[in-house]
């Protein structure tokens, strides 16, 4: 089944430089709607707000982490089904182990190529 790339996309980082690198490498594949914020409280609200079928986090923001974002969407019957990936520098194997415990869909290591993205996007949203 092909990948839907009118599907809202929120991309959550708080250093602004990622987010527009983010959002032009998704752009480059194809997608349009993407909506971004620069901390997990403002992303909460968005995805309350909205329908998103796939969401990209740093890991490493304040006052609240991409793990306890990841942690939030999980556990609200809502949106625990939304496609969640961790995008971050924390290669720690423990850092993985704990996303992938809490319910992420894949693991990005920042820097990464679109090439990267794109094989880890479609190991969960199906070819695109």
């Amino acid at each position: 089944m092909a990948v839907d790339k009118s599907m809202n996309v929120l991309v959550v980082d708080d250093y602004k430089t990622m987010i527009r690198i983010v959002r032009g490498l998704l752009e480059q594949l194809g997608f349009r709607n993407i909506d971004d914020a620069t901390d997990g409280p403002t992303a909460l609200e968005k995805i309350q707000a909205k329908d998103y079928g796939l969401i990209l986090s740093d890991w490493n923001m304040s006052p609240m982490t991409g793990y306890e974002l990841l942690q939030k969407v999980r556990a609200d019957a809502r949106t625990k089904d939304i496609p969640f990936l961790m995008v971050t520098a924390e290669a720690k194997t423990e850092n993985v182990i704990a996303a992938r415990k809490a319910g992420v869909n894949n693991y990005i290591i920042k820097p990464f190529t679109l090439a990267v993205l794109k094989q880890k996007l479609s190991a969960v949203l199906g070819e695109l």
